[in-house]
């Protein structure tokens, strides 16, 4: 329970953080960017390095990049298919969402597979 509870107040302070430095770049439409998941992120790691040691931080740092690639294949493949496939949004993210589980999970694999 106690590591819920460093967990939402060091994401908090950190959302926090990235939100002033959202709203202090133009356009407003980077503010997006630097909401939760950034400082989710970090405060995760921040407990992993806590809780384990340095090496087990990199193998959950390793999976977020993975995580990370693999949306954004996921997000190009949503907008090619809704811009030039003319598909509708639940056909074009379910098919996506396939892509999406390939890559993360190929990625995955590449990496050593554990984590």
């Amino acid at each position: 329970m106690t590591e819920y509870i460093v967990r939402f107040f060091i994401g908090g302070a950190v959302v926090s953080v990235f939100a002033m430095l959202g709203d202090i770049l133009r356009p407003k439409s980077f503010a997006g960017l630097f909401g939760a998941a950034p400082s989710v992120a970090l405060a995760t790691l921040g407990i992993a390095i806590c809780q384990h040691d340095p090496g087990y931080a990199a193998l959950q740092s390793r999976t977020m990049v993975a995580g990370c690639i693999a949306l954004a294949i996921y997000s190009i493949v949503v907008c090619h298919l809704l811009m030039r496939g003319r598909i509708r949004a639940l056909p074009a993210t379910l098919l996506s969402f396939v892509v999406w589980l390939a890559v993360a999970f190929g990625l995955f694999s590449l990496g050593g597979g554990a984590a």
